[in-house]
């Protein structure tokens, strides 16, 4: 714990000099030992930050985080240097961001030197020279690395196994899920709780996003093998293709990554309720405050319902406040497996065509991969001439694709578009353009609102009507219509209830999902009673499970009761 007003250490959660109340994140800074050539960790309390551990050499102020810079990325940033190959061979190297530090000292690179590089001139000579590589000297600089910071990994390892078994206590050992990426902070994370509950035999969920870097999937294998007690589930939509999603809403943008929610959440959604039905369980997630400002407002134990994309998970989080240089220091020094792209020079390991990406990821891309990457640039450049873009290329190399926002340029975006006409012959009514025919599907979408009781509706208009929950009076009465300038059409009455207008809006939601669902599964991944699913094409509420919490239609859950709103809405 730290006090930020007296700037100590402390393990007491109020400060022993001020009364403040601590927290556990106590900043860390990296400085550097000349002689043994590795990076010191010291948090900013600390009254000694001068001289190394290990020779008690003056260091210096070297940056606010770092990560190893493996032989495989050595030899690459050799090359674009123009230096000779396997020149850096006994030099220790480090990263920061776009920064190198080579034996200490800074090599800045430029992104437009990622952005212009001929990345196929390179392959050709990563192929040349790889084979003549070697680790000798990076393995004695890892070794000195870990020794020299094995303070720092004590208190680490010690403060995050407390975290987890005080975070389990609270939750039947059948009830705990480790979620595993295959990315560096959720090996360490399972790692971390393996060995803080003393078991292997925990529910491990891989999800599989069909994006991932090969090297993920083989690691995910290996992982597997070495940990034959675990029990390994691999969450997958099997349903969806991510290219096809692609054409008829636009590639995924900084903005609105759809994908996330398609190819990850969702399917991982699915596979909880398939283990755990309507039980609330802890899953451990490898999420950094480091990683971005959004991580950075969670909390390490997180419930709450705006900040949990899975309503039936809390989250913890044992790694919160490490550092990347932290996440290697653990690895190296208990010489855990992990994925092989971190070794090519990723910093993060996730989906290789994420918008989040930045331009050295993308040229590690179009080396290590370049059939995949120059076919994603096609499509790109190609949506890009079909959404009205006049230099498409330029859009697409720039990066300008990431920033997009709605659905501008495609037809799709008027499914989003909730098109109603007021019924001049009843009050409270509204009759909505539908985009295909009325069936049961609608019907079912308005089973949060209450009882379906078509028994109550006037069967030679095919009416049903939905009966308040609690007090068994009828709030909504719907039925198929008849409408000049829409092809399909549904007329849907409030009645007796305060805010007719509330009401409404909240049904127009539902027309919205119907008109306009991609299968996305966001619903699904909101409804902690597991009532929603989607089984097809099928949007189907179960009215068993249903307790009509109303947050599917609430804006504060969903924008605009769809997820499809957010991603096709147009200006």
């Amino acid at each position: 714990m730290w006090c930020k007003n007296c700037n100590i250490e402390t393990n007491d959660e109020t400060c022993p000099i001020c009364g403040s109340k601590t927290v556990e994140d106590i900043p860390v800074e990296v400085y550097w030992c000349p002689e043994c050539k590795v990076p010191i960790i010291n948090t900013t309390t600390q009254a000694d930050k001068g001289s190394c551990p290990l020779c008690g050499h003056k260091t210096k102020y070297m940056s606010a985080d770092l990560r190893p810079v493996f032989p495989e990325e050595r030899l690459l940033l050799e090359l674009l240097l123009e230096k000779k190959p396997h020149e850096y061979v006994q030099k220790s190297v480090w990263a920061a961001n776009s920064s190198y530090y080579i034996d200490g000292k800074r090599v800045a690179l430029p992104a437009k030197l990622f952005e212009k590089a001929d990345t196929d001139d390179l392959s050709k000579k990563i192929e040349e020279y790889k084979g003549s590589n070697t680790y000798e000297y990076f393995n004695i600089y890892a070794k000195r690395f870990c020794e020299a910071n094995r303070n720092r990994l004590n208190y680490l390892v010690d403060e995050a196994s407390g975290f987890v078994r005080n975070a389990a206590s609270k939750f039947d050992e059948d009830r705990l899920v480790v979620s595993f990426s295959g990315g560096k902070d959720s090996t360490v994370t399972a790692d971390l709780t393996i060995n803080a509950l003393g078991t292997s035999s925990i529910v491990h969920i891989f999800g599989n996003t069909t994006l991932e870097f090969p090297t993920t999937g083989e690691y995910a294998e290996r992982y597997r093998h070495n940990h034959p007690h675990a029990i390994f589930m691999v969450a997958k939509n099997e349903e969806q293709n991510f290219m096809d999603v692609c054409d008829d809403i636009g590639p995924p943008a900084r903005m609105m990554r759809w994908c996330c929610s398609m190819f990850k959440t969702g399917p991982i959604t699915r596979t909880l309720n398939s283990l755990f039905r309507n039980e609330q369980i802890l899953t451990f997630y490898g999420i950094r405050k480091a990683e971005s400002v959004s991580r950075s407002k969670y909390n390490r134990i997180e419930d709450d319902a705006e900040s949990v994309k899975i309503q039936k998970q809390t989250v913890a989080s044992p790694i919160f406040f490490w550092k990347d240089i932290d996440i290697w220091l653990y690895i190296l020094s208990k010489e855990i497996d992990f994925n092989y792209a971190y070794r090519l020079g990723y910093d993060r390991v996730g989906c290789w065509c994420c918008p989040n990406n930045n331009q050295r990821a993308q040229f590690l891309s179009r080396i290590y991969m370049p059939e995949k990457s120059k076919a994603w640039r096609e499509f790109l450049i190609g949506f890009a001439r079909k959404i009205g873009k006049p230099d498409a290329e330029e859009y697409v190399d720039s990066g300008k694709w990431k920033a997009r926002q709605g659905g501008n340029g495609l037809a799709t975006a008027n499914d989003v578009k909730i098109k109603f006409t007021n019924c001049t012959a009843e009050d409270h009514a509204k009759i909505y353009r539908l985009v295909r025919p009325y069936d049961d599907e609608l019907i079912g979408m308005f089973v949060p609102f209450g009882r379906i009781a078509p028994e109550y509706g006037q069967k030679i208009l095919n009416e049903t009507v939905i009966l308040d929950v609690r007090t068994n009076v009828p709030i909504l009465s719907i039925q198929p219509f008849t409408h000049d300038g829409y092809e399909h059409a549904v007329k849907v009455r409030t009645m007796n209830v305060a805010d007719h207008d509330d009401l409404q809006r909240m049904v127009g939601y539902q027309i919205r999902k119907f008109n306009a669902c991609r299968k996305c599964l966001k619903c699904e991944s909101l409804c902690r009673a597991g009532a929603i699913s989607i089984i097809g094409d099928y949007y189907y509420i179960n009215p068993a499970k249903c307790v009509h919490c109303k947050m599917c239609v609430t804006p504060k859950y969903l924008d605009g009761g769809c997820m499809m709103n957010k991603y096709l809405k147009t200006k």
